[in-house]
């Protein structure tokens, strides 16, 4: 037997070896979290909708029609998350610009004659975007519970050919 040939060999040897202990290793963990009480999930819902629902185990979604609604009654107060820039550009009618990038620096000129109880709903841009989620959560940990998120709501108000403004909102002048 050459020296090449027994090297392949004890490679192929190795690699194969190296195959079947992460193989065993791998089932032997998906034995042992299928018999843990508190197992974790294998497969997850990374959707915006499903990390809202587990982080605070209520439903903070709004559908567009409720937010419309909302909106031309004035009955709620919406907040557009993306970088102020972009709200400058246009944003939702009815909107306030609470950029999550900088909430620490806007937060008191913005929320501070906001009641805890008001109706707020944020937004932002985009299926996946969870600058809205973030927002929510963090204005529902700082006291305000009656806050909802409309997901995707940039692009869905604008697909429905909702009312829109440009520049900074009548208050952010």
């Amino acid at each position: 037997m050459t020296g090449t040939s027994k090297l392949k060999r004890i490679g192929f040897r190795i690699f194969w070896q190296m195959g079947t202990i992460v193989l065993l290793a791998v089932t032997i963990a998906v034995i042992f979290n299928q018999i843990r009480p508190d197992r974790l999930r294998l497969v997850a819902d990374w959707s915006v909708e499903a990390q809202l629902a587990q982080e605070l185990g209520q439903n903070m979604l709004i559908s567009l029609e409720e937010a419309r609604e909302l909106c031309s009654s004035k009955r709620a107060i919406f907040f557009d998350t993306r970088p102020r820039e972009l709200y400058e550009q246009a944003h939702i009618l009815c909107a306030r610009n609470l950029p999550w990038e900088a909430m620490d620096e806007y937060f008191e000129r913005v929320m501070g004659n906001i009641p805890q109880d008001a109706l707020i709903i944020a937004y932002c841009d985009g299926e996946t975007c969870a600058l809205s989620k973030d927002l929510a959560l963090e204005l529902f940990y700082r006291g305000y519970d009656n806050v909802r998120v409309l997901v995707n709501g940039w692009s869905l108000w604008v697909e429905h050919q909702l009312p829109v403004e440009k520049g900074p909102g009548p208050d952010e002048s």
